[in-house]
């Protein structure tokens, strides 16, 4: 009897629920508050219930509301994911460690605007450590790049590719859908070197469908030149606004109509569906590579353009 009331926990539980509640509670229900308004869900606010049990100290999450429930019965999935992002940032903002993170698509079930949010949270905590996200959310890894930029954060990008060798092979950039045209001219060039080599071999059957899934990413890749070359980034696909600045670089002449429409022609001959008795007649290696480097070399002359429009127009005012 005298042993076993030797060591009862009871009294270091009960140190331990106060130091707790001194040291590690508010302090962490304060972070977590703090993250909610970062990350879009600054209508929740938190208390940490703490509770001790033979030494061992437990947190539970209590959603400041009338309505006494339990929060995955009155949040939205969203706000779950939220919740969940919240709680890891604010424990490891606690640590005072330097160590890196890592995310697994964080943003599924969440809104355009709380993606922005994530994602501009994610960057900056990028300023104090190596910060590792995987995402198939194009959308979200185009706002994770312009926050980036936006923070001064240096980003490093990878495409994991189901290859011959396996699945999750790493290959340096971005994938084609969210390269830049640069990228994408180097991307094609280097798919008619390899369409070229079916070619030698006489392999038609496989020299035919890399032509037409080239000129189908061509016609991508002329899509984008007109965002980005054409139109100086104006008007950008996912870009919450229009911005009216670069607009001083934009100058389109009746030659850009036409060879804009007579390139897009060109491909949608190859991308899409030939009648039966129709057919098409396919272009040998050095044809599909002339169209390619006309792409590039009408990007550098409207650049070139830009630049002396733009300087026109200030020497102007």
């Amino acid at each position: 009897e005298s042993c076993r009331d030797s060591i009862k926990t009871n009294k270091i539980t009960k140190k331990a629920t106060e130091l707790t509640q001194k040291a590690v509670s508010q302090a962490l229900a304060d972070a977590l508050n703090e993250e909610f308004s970062a990350l879009g869900a600054g209508s929740l606010q938190v208390s940490l219930v703490s509770r001790s049990s033979k030494g061992k100290t437990l947190h539970k999450l209590k959603i400041e509301s009338s309505q006494a429930r339990n929060p995955a019965e009155v949040l939205s999935e969203g706000e779950q994911r939220a919740i969940a992002i919240a709680a890891f940032l604010a424990e490891t903002r606690l640590s005072n460690g330097g160590g890196g993170v890592v995310f697994d698509d964080p943003v599924s079930s969440l809104d355009h605007k709380r993606r922005e949010k994530v994602a501009r949270r994610l960057v900056h905590e990028a300023l104090r450590r190596q910060v590792i996200v995987f995402t198939h959310d194009i959308y979200f890894l185009l706002i994770l790049t312009e926050q980036a930029g936006r923070q001064g954060v240096q980003i490093t990008t990878r495409t994991l590719e189901r290859r011959p060798a396996g699945f999750g092979v790493a290959k340096p950039g971005l994938p084609f859908e969210a390269s830049g045209t640069k990228s994408r001219i180097r991307a094609l060039k280097q798919r008619q070197q390899e369409a070229a080599k079916l070619f030698q071999a006489d392999d038609q059957p496989e020299y035919e469908r890399h032509v037409r899934e080239i000129y189908r990413d061509l016609r991508l890749a002329w899509e984008r030149a007109v965002e980005e070359v054409l139109l100086q980034d104006v008007v950008v696909r996912f870009r919450k606004g229009v911005s009216t600045r670069p607009l001083v670089r934009v100058e389109v002449e009746d030659k850009d109509y036409e060879i804009i429409e007579n390139a897009m022609s060109k491909c949608s001959n190859y991308a899409h569906d030939q009648a039966a008795m129709g057919g098409v007649d396919y272009p040998n290696p050095d044809e599909l590579l002339a169209d390619i480097e006309q792409l590039g070399e009408w990007c550098k002359r409207t650049n070139k353009r830009a630049e002396l429009v733009a300087n026109r127009r200030k020497n102007k005012k």
